[in-house]
């Protein structure tokens, strides 16, 4: 059952690539608002972000749709329009847990295409190590494949007496994208999720694969719907900066700011709001739309039995401020922050 209140890889683009109102106000007890704050912009998932500004020395930053990418780069193709985009996996988690990680690779990168609008079309991998450890790898994109009924189509593998690292990359086709170069003041900051899940003691990853795997190749396509349709013109998903850290970066290119209500953000029921708001989930995007279109993206995800709430708007000023029972915060000042540092 999921309760009312609140939520918060070093993604490289493409590189590296209701309330209850009986309810109190969740942050009036603590930690507090500037507490939440100083958590969010010292969580590594966020502050670890800033070495993609050194990407701006060899390539052309200024559009943000071709490349160097949103959570990834449209191609255009005679006709058509691709999305591709790519992650690498962290060696602490590859080295604990490799079964895990073969699903995160998936994961990971079929998350980058829908929040770009598109439908994924291909996988491949890059995987260096043991055998042991490379089996477990390419078992858990195998079985991630297949939920997220996309092939993996090819890769490199190579045997190494040494810790498994992976990467894996994307291919996705896409109609009407998604894009941060889309964000305007006055739009509604939507937050989608599925919060039927469980936060792994180990690593800040809330997984909701086993509840989600009858429906996850369905669910990530329902942001392409929302994109083609209009119901949405920018999206982000939530990756290892946690909610806040990518809602900033949906934010950092235009340098619009946003006022977000954590009073009105949805939680997972038994889970600490506070290592939620640092979590990556297994299905979490933020979105913006035009107010006349609120109800209609909502009713994409809601009739699917997942989670999409109006958490607050887009303003003309820089700040992205926090709200909850009366009192705010400003969390980064785009005007004289970044989080990537791509856009400066």
């Amino acid at each position: 059952m999921v309760r009312p209140g609140w939520h918060l890889s070093t993604d490289m683009g493409i590189y590296y690539k209701i309330r209850d109102m009986t309810s109190p106000p969740l942050l009036r007890t603590e930690p507090s608002l500037h507490d939440l704050v100083a958590a969010v912009r010292s969580h590594t998932g966020v502050s670890g972000k800033s070495a993609i500004a050194r990407v701006r020395t060899f390539v052309d930053t200024s559009d943000p749709v071709h490349g160097p990418g949103d959570d990834g780069a449209v191609v255009e193709l005679d006709g058509a329009s691709a999305v591709v985009c790519g992650e690498a996996i962290a060696p602490a988690f590859v080295r604990k847990d490799p079964y895990g990680a073969g699903i995160a690779a998936v994961l990971a990168n079929v998350n980058d295409v829908a929040a770009m609008g598109g439908i994924p079309k291909a996988i491949v991998n890059t995987v260096v190590g043991r055998d042991a450890d490379v089996s477990e790898v390419l078992r858990g994109m195998r079985d991630a494949a297949l939920m997220y009924d996309v092939p993996i189509v090819g890769g490199h593998l190579t045997r190494a007496d040494s810790d498994a690292s992976l990467s894996a990359f994307a291919l996705g086709q896409v109609r009407r994208p998604l894009s941060m170069a889309n964000v305007r003041p006055g739009q509604t900051v939507l937050f989608a999720a599925c919060l039927d899940g469980t936060l792994r003691a180990d690593f800040p990853f809330f997984t909701s694969i086993d509840q989600q795997s009858a429906t996850l190749a369905r669910d990530v396509r329902l942001l392409a719907e929302v994109a083609d349709t209009g119901a949405a013109v920018a999206a982000k998903d939530v990756s290892m900066a946690g909610a806040l850290g990518s809602l900033a970066m949906l934010l950092e290119f235009t340098r619009h700011g946003a006022r977000v209500d954590l009073d009105l953000m949805p939680y997972p029921a038994e889970t600490d709001p506070h290592r939620w708001l640092l979590a990556f989930p297994t299905y979490g995007f933020w979105l913006t739309t035009t107010a006349d279109r609120v109800a209609d993206c909502q009713a994409v995800f809601q009739r699917h039995g997942l989670t999409c709430e109006p958490v607050g708007e887009v303003t003309e000023a820089s700040q992205l401020t926090l709200a909850s029972g009366g009192s705010e915060a400003i969390m980064v000042d785009l005007a004289t922050e970044a989080v990537t540092g791509l856009w400066i």
